[in-house]
């Protein structure tokens, strides 16, 4: 007699699909165990080719298309009741203004489809949960809210926050969740050039230079940092009371985010001062709740603390833990604030189109995508 029937991997729609972002979904989708991509759609004149049609001289992946998705036919990305037919949910990369992705979005989720959005325009939407695994899965419980408000059933939308800090906010929040309060963060970005996407700054711009400058980002890191570490409540998220000041510099760097960080512990005369030695045994001990570990793209440890005095870097640092973990080195004592130090995270592949996958794992293990 046969074993049991294993379950269907769900079936996953791209949106936006023929862009970096997209094409990094389609990449790190292929083989996945518990996702199949049955649907690709993009803008009007795309729509109607097949897509390694579509992107013929503009796939920019190292690697090749996946077979998978090289022979599906583009759909428009308007057409909302194709992706419905095809998909029991979406990721969404869209590139278009943010009022134009919010509408989409919707139409999506008013559709009956889970929107899993790459995108920053719902991020401050107050009833829409913007997700890292390891830190805030608790927040995907404003769901059923989002849906009563909307007269959604099955549909949501859930966004993944900025890449920037995907990297910096683990380790802050693992001492916080070991009880050290933090009262303020100030960091400074060095951001690769892929981050700005694809073909991101002029070549002219960014080899041997620096830009200081990236339009909006330092924002998003200062008020992200608080709806993130924020406390649930009845219709929205109210926001942490942290101070946080952001610099974002552009670095002529492929791949990893690099972050200087300095933070001061909140104190009311009574928290114990912790040493160095009980910093890194913090961040090396920690790990997200029972139901993130399981997940497909969780890394066994997620904060990895380098000793060397030179580490973590970019080009020897940003694939460790597949590229999902985020590594922090140079911890040390701030004349200033309390501690500092410096951390690295892979920004596409914890960060982008990897965080959004890693997000929909944890929302089919909670339920909310079935």
């Amino acid at each position: 007699m046969d074993g049991p029937m294993k379950p269907r991997p769900l079936r996953a729609g791209v949106i936006g699909a023929t862009g970096m972002v997209g094409q990094n979904y389609l990449r790190l989708l292929r083989g996945h165990p518990w996702f199949d991509v049955t649907h690709v759609s993009a803008s009007p004149r795309s729509a109607g080719s097949i897509y390694a049609e579509a992107v013929a001289g503009r796939w920019v992946m190292e690697e090749g298309i996946p077979d998978q998705v090289a022979d599906l036919i583009v759909a428009d990305a308007q057409d909302v009741d194709q992706a419905r037919a095809r998909c029991d949910f979406v990721f969404s990369a869209v590139g278009m203004d943010k009022q134009a992705v919010r509408e989409l979005e919707n139409r999506y989720a008013s559709a009956g489809l889970p929107v899993i959005s790459n995108n920053s325009a719902h991020r401050h939407t107050p009833d829409v949960p913007m997700l890292i695994p390891e830190i805030n899965p608790h927040h995907a419980d404003i769901i059923p809210f989002q849906r009563q408000s909307r007269g959604w059933d099955r549909g949501f939308i859930a966004v993944k926050p900025n890449c920037s800090l995907q990297s910096y906010l683990p380790p802050v929040y693992a001492l916080m969740a070991a009880g050290y309060p933090v009262a303020a963060i100030v960091v400074t970005t060095l951001q690769a050039v892929s981050g700005a996407g694809y073909p991101g700054v002029p070549s002219l711009d960014i080899l041997a230079n620096i830009v200081p400058y990236i339009g909006g980002e330092e924002e998003k890191l200062e008020s992200e940092t608080l709806k993130m570490l924020g406390v649930l409540g009845e219709g929205g998220i109210a926001e942490a009371s942290i101070a946080v000041s952001a610099q974002c510099n552009r670095v002529p760097v492929r791949d990893g985010h690099l972050e200087c960080l300095s933070m001061a512990l909140g104190r009311s005369g009574q928290e114990h001062n912790p040493g160095v030695d009980e910093i890194v045994a913090t961040l090396e001990a920690f790990r997200g709740p029972p139901e993130v570990t399981e997940l497909p793209s969780s890394p066994v440890q997620p904060i990895l603390v380098r000793r060397e005095p030179d580490r973590p870097q970019p080009f020897l640092d940003r694939e460790a833990g597949n590229g999902t973990a985020v590594s922090v080195g140079r911890i040390r004592p701030c004349p200033v604030l309390d501690w500092k130090f410096v951390l690295l995270g892979h920004n596409t592949l914890r960060g982008a189109a990897g965080g959004s996958i890693h997000n929909a794992e944890l929302l089919v293990k909670q339920g909310w995508i079935a």
